[in-house]
């Protein structure tokens, strides 16, 4: 289960695409990145993070500790950012921290190599996710200390978005994935994960949701989901 922390300042937002996220320190000395309940997608994206980073860590990659932040809104009060105001207005209540990596650097293909291990398996992964954001424009991926960290899953798991259209065999548009030229170990990585995403670990990182996140469908329907999707992955992926 994750740690739950209280916001004590709120230092800095970060402006990223159409969401608003935000340095933050809290009670227990740490300074976090905050994603906010009333941002954008609400609660489902931060759904998709918990789940997705869980299963990242399960599976070898590195991944930022997340934790379950009280936030009272009044913490920003001197922010002069009227969005800004009405965004922590709106999440008044549990937000997603996520451990800040001082010094880190934003990924970039130019600069860095991912292993054909790495890549293929990280290709895998979200595959198996459906995340749509770890391309060359947005690779969500942060070098810190000579590791390649993972981050931003908001936008994976877009089926919740619309359950009547989710579907185990959807296709993984790979093209545009930000290390595909280096995932040459597609069926070696699908060897090796396979297997360790278990009815049991998917039970175990769902549970860290908590229960007034869940959108129209609960845990339940994400195990199913991802248990079914898990042998096809070879299948969907479009290279």
């Amino acid at each position: 289960m994750l740690e739950r922390v209280t916001v004590t300042s709120y230092l800095t937002p970060l402006r990223e695409g159409g969401s608003l996220p935000a340095i933050v320190e809290a009670d227990n000395l740490g300074t976090y990145v905050l994603k906010f309940r009333g941002a954008g997608q609400g609660p489902l994206a931060l759904v998709a993070e918990i789940i997705c980073a869980g299963l990242a860590r399960a599976l070898g990659f590195r991944v930022p500790e997340l934790a379950l932040a009280w936030l009272d809104p009044k913490i920003a009060a001197s922010e002069p950012d009227q969005e800004i105001q009405e965004l922590l207005r709106a999440s008044e209540g549990l937000n997603l921290a996520v451990d800040f990596l001082p010094g880190s650097a934003g990924f970039d293909p130019l600069g860095w190599t991912a292993g054909e291990a790495f890549a293929s398996e990280l290709l895998w992964l979200d595959a198996l996710t459906l995340n749509v954001d770890r391309t060359w424009r947005n690779p969500n991926l942060l070098v810190w200390h000579g590791d390649i960290w993972l981050i931003d899953h908001g936008a994976a798991l877009y089926f919740h978005h619309d359950w009547s259209r989710a579907d185990p065999a959807k296709p993984y548009d790979a093209r545009n994935h930000v290390v595909k030229g280096q995932a040459t170990k597609l069926a070696q990585a699908h060897d090796k994960l396979a297997p360790l995403v278990t009815p049991e670990l998917l039970a175990q990182v769902t549970a860290s949701v908590p229960e007034q996140w869940w959108g129209e469908r609960g845990a339940g329907a994400y195990i199913e989901q991802l248990a079914e999707r898990v042998p096809l992955v070879p299948e969907v992926i479009r290279l």
